[in-house]
């Protein structure tokens, strides 16, 4: 004999859809409006849908292609030097810079994931260290943590002493930053190579 259909039968398939539909809508809206405003910049120009998003991520490449050269390597760490030296312009763009060369290319910052024990008890967050040697702030044996937030890219830096920190080694630190950033929520299980 069938069930009869019910409000609360109705409210679990609704949710169990939400469930399954938003991490896909939400990330195709992601991706579209980053395509959409990357793909503006040249609108003024080239009035063709997809065309000025083409254009923007064929340049970006031509310069990461041009910037592997030996001389345009000397042109760019000019460029990079004087924009380091400008008042004003050399703390935006060193933040800048600094914040991209942390996640990519040959000066990675999050390459150590720790489980960092910050208020001496036994309470462990996820971390990164990024400086190994804190002796230009007086502190021998300490080095800074950073903390990431879950479901944010914003964090915490910590200076706490080296004894206080256990270096991960059963997954890899991009696996650990998943960890961290989704609050936990990631099934290690399936994110081991």
């Amino acid at each position: 004999m069938h069930k009869p259909f019910t409000y609360r039968k109705f409210l679990q398939y609704f949710l169990q859809g939400v469930l399954v539909l938003a991490p896909v809508a939400i990330t195709l809206y992601a991706l579209y409006w980053v395509y959409d405003k990357v793909d503006s910049i040249l609108r003024p120009v080239v009035h063709i849908p997809g065309i000025g998003f083409i254009i923007i991520i064929a340049a970006v490449i031509f310069v990461g292609w041009v910037s592997s050269f030996f001389v345009m390597g000397r042109v760019l760490s000019i460029f990079d030097g004087l924009m380091e030296k400008t008042p004003g312009i050399k703390l935006i763009y060193g933040f800048i810079k600094d914040f991209f060369e942390a996640f990519a290319g040959d000066k990675k910052k999050f390459t150590i994931s720790v489980l960092a024990n910050i208020d001496d008890n036994d309470v462990w967050r996820v971390g990164f260290v990024t400086q190994e040697d804190m002796s230009h702030f007086e502190l021998t044996g300490y080095v800074a943590v950073y903390v990431p937030m879950a479901y944010s890219v914003a964090g915490n830096v910590y200076i706490i002493p080296r004894s206080r920190i256990r270096k991960i080694t059963t997954i890899t630190p991009a696996q650990a930053m998943k960890f961290a950033v989704s609050g936990g929520v990631t099934d290690m299980e399936e994110e081991q190579p």
